[in-house]
């Protein structure tokens, strides 16, 4: 495996810690290895995308359904706070999420699972984001879960900062006035 893998509190969201081979030039890693990261459960990804973000922007909580996305995401350089919220019907951890720091200097990557919301919050200057999906992005399938849901509960690092907002993101519902038919199950 080209990176070790790390089990977080919610089975089958993982962070994975690339091995990286560095000297005086720079340094190398792979970012992705079908067959291992196969081997951890993730399945084969088949859409490329990247953002770029300055400090304080927050985007999401956004899950496609049907059409469910799982994600592969890392920062290149800069620095977020990046979460996945279980929103799958039927789960034992509906409702839950899991956060992590991702940086160009970590270089850790995040798997998200299909069926979980995501979102992150840029807490660096700015951020250069990828990420690597299992299916093609649905604009028709997309739903939105309020950033700052009070039954989530997500302790988002703001320091001080007021988010900036898409329009999508700031008039997204929160999860409890989601009908369940729109949400994905187990």
């Amino acid at each position: 495996m080209t990176a070790t893998v790390i089990e977080t509190a919610i089975p089958g969201v993982l962070i994975l810690e690339p091995h990286v081979w560095g000297d005086e030039r720079g340094y190398f890693l792979e970012t992705y290895r079908a067959n291992d990261y196969a081997a951890c459960g993730i399945p084969p990804l088949v859409q490329d995308n990247q953002s770029f973000s300055r400090r304080g922007v927050l985007r999401g909580l956004h899950v496609q359904h049907p059409h469910a996305q799982g994600k592969l995401v890392q920062v290149l350089a800069g620095e977020v706070f990046d979460v996945a919220v279980d929103i799958r019907r039927g789960s034992p951890y509906f409702g839950q999420w899991v956060g992590v720091t991702l940086s160009g200097e970590n270089k850790r990557q995040f798997w998200i699972p299909p069926g979980f919301a995501h979102g992150f919050l840029v807490t660096g200057e700015q951020a250069l984001f990828v990420y690597k999906n299992t299916e093609y992005y649905s604009p028709a399938t997309e739903l939105s879960v309020r950033w700052d849901d009070p039954d989530l509960g997500i302790d988002w690092p703001l320091n001080g900062l007021t988010p900036e907002l898409s329009a999508k993101d700031r008039d997204a519902a929160c999860l409890c006035a989601i009908p369940l038919d729109r949400l994905p199950s187990l």
